[in-house]
């Protein structure tokens, strides 16, 4: 508390006015976004993916959700949608749980998602009367998968393993990974690839 009351005396209620409606991200405000955000789609999509693939949870197995993908969702041969709506949930909760290709797992689970709402949920409505659920909890896991696809797993991932090798062997000896610029504050620049002192 002593240290939060240090922090703020400098510029008194202007300072903590300006931390409550800064909008450029923090390293460790995004990697604390994105645990959560992380944790709830491996939940969701192992329950799903796993019910599609293998019937775990009570979930309908490969032959129910052939049958689903033909008949609700007509998506033909059903049983190739439902291998590949499997593999997809399945497989991208894996990925995210190890945050390893995080973004190319998320950007897959958006597809899904996209993909049920038009062939679905659309025709329902967000807030559906009947048995059969509206678009609502599609449109909320495509726009979380968002997010890892736009600030990555963070760095308690593999991907955050792999990118600070991949940037200490870069030949050119520049600090940034591949893709990731750097940030300049004040007089110091450093890495959004390795932002902490090791």
């Amino acid at each position: 508390m002593a240290a939060m009351a240090q922090t703020l005396r400098p510029g008194g209620p202007r300072t903590l006015m300006a931390a409550l409606f800064r909008t450029d991200p923090s390293v460790l405000g995004t990697d604390v976004a994105v645990v959560p955000v992380r944790i709830a789609l491996v939940w969701i999509f192992t329950y799903y993916g796993a019910g599609k693939l293998f019937g775990w949870f009570n979930g309908p197995g490969i032959h129910r959700t052939a049958l689903f993908f033909s008949n609700t969702a007509h998506l033909r041969p059903g049983g190739f949608f439902a291998v590949l709506g499997g593999i997809i949930e399945f497989g991208a909760a894996l990925a995210l749980a190890l945050g390893l290709v995080s973004r190319l797992a998320a950007l897959a689970l958006f597809g899904d998602q996209v993909m049920a709402m038009i062939t679905v949920s659309w025709v329902h409505g967000i807030n559906s009367l009947t048995a059969t659920p509206g678009y609502e909890f599609n449109l909320a896991l495509a726009a979380m998968a968002l997010v890892i696809v736009g600030l990555g797993a963070g760095r308690l991932s593999l991907d955050a393993l792999i990118g600070r090798h991949l940037s200490s062997t870069d030949p050119s000896g520049s600090q940034a990974a591949v893709g990731e610029p750097s940030a300049t504050h004040g007089d110091r620049t450093r890495s959004r690839a390795d932002p902490l002192p090791r």
